[in-house]
């Protein structure tokens, strides 16, 4: 008996382990330790998204990947969570007059196109060279936030140059994150300022318009084809949506050079994470070229001789 309770007591550890580690791709871990994990992810992600403007991915993922959920699912329940903090963000930035609605609307428009294309690319451009294309973006957004800081008055000023404008930028952001699985508020919240001339707090609030709206549909798919841990996704949304006031209002209350650097600082952390994820695929090609080369010498070698 005693040594069925042992085996049962390893059984339930091996468990939680698999559901860390293995290939469980379903395996949450629900321990009261995993529950706590999710509360503090969506404390952390709804100040992000109030700060910054954005749906906050690439902090859930990492963080349901981490307690046991695959990368598949992982974005799939992390697409749901954005779903409540990016209304309460909307809310937030509108209710201080921070959200260009037809802006919004245009970019969403472009993103949506942006976002099939990039599906429809994903198969057909080397992914590899997409990665390091991205790294070096960051680069160039992040060295701008140092150097750039956005006015807190200015409004984007539109006309058929800048409606086209903004549908060709939310082709571009909308391309990347289907081809990378990229949010597109890292993109999207400096375009805005540095190319459309909108203040920090209007290109962060237009930017969670933007984002949310395609969110709502692709949970819908994903829940139907059963990707989603609707427990996890609700429990980070919902505590999201509770904490982006407060990060609405740290943006409104810092000036926009302390904004631009905070942005900056989170900015780099994506830069590095990037960079290592590049580097990582960029070994696993080489690896991957390596047996296909000692064919080839193998091959060539008796002709050789």
């Amino acid at each position: 008996m005693e040594g069925g309770l042992r085996h049962g007591d390893d059984m339930t550890e091996n468990d939680g382990q698999d559901r860390l580690f293995g290939p469980n791709p379903s395996g949450l871990d629900e321990s009261p330790h995993g529950m706590m994990v999710l509360v503090i992810v969506g404390m952390i992600v709804g100040l992000l998204s109030g700060m910054f403007g954005i749906g906050g991915g690439t902090v859930i993922v990492p963080a349901l990947v981490w307690l046991g959920l695959s990368q598949r699912h992982a974005a799939a329940t992390s697409m749901l969570a954005i779903v409540p903090t990016s209304i309460s963000g909307v809310i937030s930035y509108a209710h201080n007059g921070n959200v260009d609605w037809v802006a919004a609307a245009l970019l969403f428009v472009g993103m949506f196109a942006g976002g099939q294309f990039g599906s429809w690319l994903l198969s057909r451009l080397p992914e590899l060279v997409l990665r390091w294309v991205f790294v070096v973006f960051l680069i160039f957004v992040t060295a701008n936030q140092v150097i750039f800081t956005p006015s807190r008055d200015q409004r984007i000023f539109m006309s058929v140059v800048t409606g086209i404008g903004l549908v060709l930028l939310g082709v571009v952001i909308g391309t990347l994150a289907g081809l990378l699985g990229i949010g597109g508020g890292a993109l999207a919240v400096p375009a805005l300022s540095i190319l459309f001339g909108a203040s920090d707090l209007i290109a962060r609030g237009t930017s969670l318009l933007a984002m949310f709206p395609n969110s709502i549909p692709s949970s819908v798919v994903n829940m139907k084809r059963k990707l989603v841990h609707i427990k996890a996704g609700l429990i980070i949304g919902v505590i999201a949506a509770l904490t982006t006031p407060f990060g609405t209002w740290v943006a409104g209350a810092v000036s926009p050079r302390a904004g631009a650097i905070m942005f900056a600082a989170y900015l780099c952390v994506l830069l590095v994470r990037s960079f290592f994820v590049a580097v990582k695929a960029t070994r696993a090609a080489r690896g991957s070229l390596k047996p296909l080369a000692h064919v080839v010498i193998f091959t060539a070698s008796p002709r050789d001789g």
